[in-house]
């Protein structure tokens, strides 16, 4: 009677090596004459069995992550004053709004590239200006405003127009310290003043991040492949809810604005961008932990069955084998290995097909 040994799994890498060209050897040839790919017979039965199944193999790690938003950065008084109403941390604020107030004056949003760096006045030209412009006019201060990037006296007559519905002195000129231009409408992810406090151009007022959520984890050094942009993520958020969503890139831990002390820790941090954008974490608790699961490799509708199941062939031919149980027989087929995952490993062949029934080592 022929010995078989089963492959045997110390875990997927174990297996993989073998299954890719490894030469450890850990069972019979086939009954068959060698290189035949015939099926080798012997009566001898499994001590378990099990069936070969159509299925997806996914292969995955899950770690724990945060839910925050893209793009944080401080907010700073371009000059030094008094907070007289802090920022509202998890507000949204959008073109024309006060992101604080300043010596009972209004900081107000603004879209752009350009940050301030100057007093805007009449004869005036930049780039500053031109965005100026753009701004008064979609807020509905354009009137007879040809914008471009010269200050004029249109422009100063619609910032005084401008000035006026904020309750403010209408001198016709922007201060440096009346306006923040940001890209877009931004999230107040945090007041770093409150009221009363003294600021100026080295403290910031607050932080801002941008309105799209993301999902922070951090993954160990050897998981490099896994924080390749595009890599597929599912998350699930602190309500329960899956999100599915694709890895952005790293971020330097520095950056998470965790504030959990993690900075100094190895890893790589990953910033994945949620599928559905705001309306993925609408109503999430942004303090909670979620659950990140990362998918390395997958494979679709293919036939499987457990590792324990497959054996190493020895002989000049080699190879992987099942042991085909039917009846009171049983038959040894060559077959060719794939992915493995969850304990199970993807074969082909000529003679595998979905139901047959394999014997499985014990374990």
């Amino acid at each position: 009677m022929k010995r078989r040994t089963a492959l045997r799994t110390l875990g997927a890498v174990t297996v993989a090596a073998a299954v890719t060209g490894g030469v450890v050897l850990l069972g019979d040839p086939l009954g068959g004459a060698p290189g035949s790919g015939a099926a080798g017979r012997s009566g001898d039965a499994p001590p378990a069995t099990a069936t070969v199944v159509r299925t997806d193999l996914v292969r995955a790690k899950t770690v724990d992550g945060t839910l925050d938003f893209a793009q944080r950065r401080p907010v700073k008084s371009a000059v030094v004053g008094t907070v007289t109403v802090a920022a509202t941390e998890g507000r949204t604020v959008t073109r024309g709004q006060a992101l604080y107030e300043l010596d009972d004056k209004p900081v107000t949003l603004l879209y752009g590239p350009v940050p301030v760096f100057r007093e805007m006045k009449t004869g005036d030209r930049g780039s500053d200006v031109l965005q100026l412009e753009r701004n008064l006019r979609d807020l509905g201060h354009g009137a007879g405003l040809y914008v471009d990037t010269r200050y004029d006296k249109d422009t100063e007559t619609a910032v005084k127009r401008w000035q006026k519905s904020l309750n403010r002195e209408p001198t016709g000129r922007v201060g440096k310290g009346e306006v923040v231009f940001q890209p877009g409408q931004v999230k107040v992810v945090s007041a770093d003043a409150a009221l009363a406090d003294q600021v100026g151009p080295d403290r910031p007022v607050l932080t801002v991040a941008s309105t799209r959520p993301v999902v922070r984890a951090r993954l160990d050094q050897t998981d490099g492949p896994l924080t390749a942009a595009g890599t597929k993520v599912e998350v699930t958020l602190p309500s329960g809810r899956t999100a599915a969503g694709r890895v952005a890139g790293t971020v330097r831990p520095e950056d998470t604005g965790t504030g959990d002390g993690t900075a100094g820790q190895d890893g790589i941090v990953v910033e994945v961008v949620l599928d559905g954008g705001t309306r993925a974490a609408s109503g999430e608790d942004t303090k909670a932990p979620v659950s990140v699961r990362f998918v390395s490799e997958s494979r679709k509708g293919v036939l499987a069955v457990p590792v324990e199941a497959v054996l190493a062939l020895r002989g000049e031919n080699g190879g992987y084998g099942l042991q085909i149980v039917q009846g009171g027989t049983t038959t040894t087929i060559r077959v060719e290995t794939g992915m493995t995952a969850d304990g199970r490993i993807e074969v082909s062949g000529p003679d595998v097909r979905e139901g047959l029934t394999v014997g499985v080592a014990a374990s």
